[in-house]
């Protein structure tokens, strides 16, 4: 991003692959020395520009040791991580927002468009997801705030801020694309601000990792730490004996855990379980009887992920890999 005062950067020297810091700005004044090439031509997100580089007589300031580049900025990414996570909550509530104030004040065959059932179906769907995404967002952004006062929640911190970031971001294009739908063709026009929502749904998911890598980090962080994976289940032990259906859950929770520590196959069917917990733990907190029966009936059952890559422990890897060989095949 060109315009920045400071970037972070990685650069092979002798030890390996190190970070640096490149201010915009010399101490005596003057500008560093890089060189734009080119924007990159998106397909979204044209007011924030990104380019291709060239560094040539560049000051550059060494941050963390020398081949620890990878390791040193990714330690700075938690922030980046909850920021796209609750940006992506926002931008559901914008597509929400944007499809209830066009279906109420659009009507058809007599009534809004809004009292319509299958519409009052959709809406209703899309802000039982939108109130869950925002809490598991705000509750990651609780534990932040004591990251370095209180231990369980660091350890819960570690964990489920690439699980928000990986549901958030990946549930947003699924939003904006109900949301574009309940405007019909003119929420693809650009004079429409939906469809700048919809350009950008997708964006904060390959942002600082994608769905996978978000995933990975979750796994990698349990098996390092056991504090991690106990501080997530910690988590809803004071919400006992409020929903059986939520209980039943988090019963099944653990045991899918301990399977994703042996078997990578799992790692995103655990990060969605482990985001539909917390989000069923802070409805119980915080929200209605109606929103939580309904996202206790629609959302929790393992096996039934609302991501691709949710194949459970009943399909295993062995049967994937010949669906995928299978679709080799006919392309």
């Amino acid at each position: 991003m060109p315009q920045s005062d400071g970037f972070f950067t990685l650069a092979k020297v002798n030890g390996g692959v190190t970070c640096f810091f490149l201010p915009r700005t010399l101490p005596g004044g003057s500008y560093n020395r890089f060189f734009v090439q080119r924007l990159k031509d998106k397909a979204g997100n044209q007011s924030n520009a990104s380019s291709e580089i060239e560094y040539s007589g560049t000051l550059a300031i060494r941050v963390g040791a020398e081949g620890k580049g990878l390791r040193e900025i990714l330690s700075h990414a938690h922030l980046t991580r909850l920021d796209f996570a609750v940006g992506s909550a926002g931008l559901m509530r914008q597509a929400l927002t944007l499809a209830l104030q066009h279906t109420t004040t659009r009507r058809g065959f007599g009534l809004p468009l809004a009292e319509q059932p299958m519409m009052a179906n959709v809406l209703a769907d899309m802000a039982v997801e939108v109130e869950a995404t925002t809490l598991l967002a705000l509750r990651v952004a609780k534990a932040t705030d004591h990251l370095e006062t209180n231990a369980q929640e660091r350890a819960f911190a570690r964990v489920t801020t690439p699980v928000a970031k990986f549901f958030n971001c990946s549930r947003a294009p699924a939003i904006a694309n109900e949301a574009l739908q309940c405007h019909g063709g003119n929420g693809f026009i650009e004079e429409n601000p939906m469809a700048r929502v919809f350009r950008e749904s997708p964006l904060n998911s390959v942002w600082e990792g994608t769905a996978n890598m978000m995933c990975m980090d979750v796994r990698r962080a349990m098996q390092r730490d056991a504090a991690c994976r106990d501080a997530v289940l910690a988590e809803f032990s004071d919400l006992r004996g409020q929903d059986a259906r939520f209980d039943a859950f988090v019963q099944q929770l653990g045991g899918l855990l301990d399977a994703t520590l042996q078997d990578e196959f799992l790692a995103r069917p655990a990060s969605e379980a482990i985001a539909r917990t917390v989000q069923g733990a802070e409805l119980l907190r915080h929200s209605t009887p109606e929103v939580i029966d309904v996202f206790m009936k629609t959302r929790l059952g393992l096996g039934a992920g609302a991501m691709f890559g949710a194949l459970g422990p009943s399909v295993g890897k062995a049967q994937a890999d010949r669906i995928v060989d299978r679709a080799r095949i006919a392309r």
